[in-house]
């Protein structure tokens, strides 16, 4: 297991968080902890799924990030492992991390108790959002958020697909058509200034619009 350090001189009045990133390809894990460690987490890498559980179980660290297709031992195996020998660990924010981005891998993950999915190539101010949000630093983008108009059904949309529910699951869910959720999604994406659902529920989730 890898660790990077925060520079002697980074001095915080709260103790920086934790993050293991589980990653089997060396660059990506390097490119994800300098990106982080700049932004004042302490990061910690393991290169593969039996290395990562051991490391979990070693630090307990405050979030991890995991990317599924791993030799060995994947993703949904690490999580699938945590469950049966740490349930301790359960309240513990897991990000899945992959090259390739289908429904059915993401409901998978999610089953199993995944807080988020991140595709690859890594946008980082996507994943950093995400983390910050995770771990209660979203209160610095209180400021833009109470200049964003996000009406009650646009944070409804937002809400249910951030649980994994897709547009006709959410038109279920609230008595709407498709179309009309789809309308609302598209709306909230515009106010946030963002292209997909994805970045507009964790953008809002960021700014505390709605529970991350």
């Amino acid at each position: 297991m890898n660790h990077v350090s925060l520079p002697k001189t980074a001095e915080m009045a709260v103790p920086p968080k934790q993050i293991l990133c589980i990653e089997d390809d060396v660059e990506t894990a390097a490119l994800i902890a300098e990106d982080l460690q700049e932004r004042g987490y302490i990061i910690n890498t393991a290169k593969g799924g039996h290395e990562g559980v051991s490391a979990i179980l070693k630090t307990s660290p405050d979030l991890v990030l995991c990317d599924i297709n791993m030799p060995g031992m994947g993703g949904f195996e690490v999580m699938e492992c945590l469950t049966t020998l740490a349930p301790q660990h359960r309240a513990m924010p897991f990000i899945f991390l992959t090259a390739r981005k289908d429904r059915d891998s993401e409901l998978k993950g999610r089953r199993l108790g995944a807080d988020d999915y991140v595709v690859k190539p890594v946008d980082f101010e996507i994943l950093a959002a995400i983390i910050d949000a995770r771990l209660g630093k979203g209160m610095r983008n209180e400021a833009w958020s109470r200049q964003v108009a996000l009406n009650d059904r646009e944070l409804e949309c937002l809400s249910w697909s951030g649980k994994g529910k897709t547009s006709p699951e959410i038109a279920t869910i609230l008595g709407l058509s498709k179309r009309t959720v789809n309308f609302h999604i598209e709306n909230a994406c515009r106010k946030l200034n963002v292209s997909t659902r994805t970045e507009a529920v964790v953008k809002a989730a960021a700014g505390r619009l709605i529970d991350p």
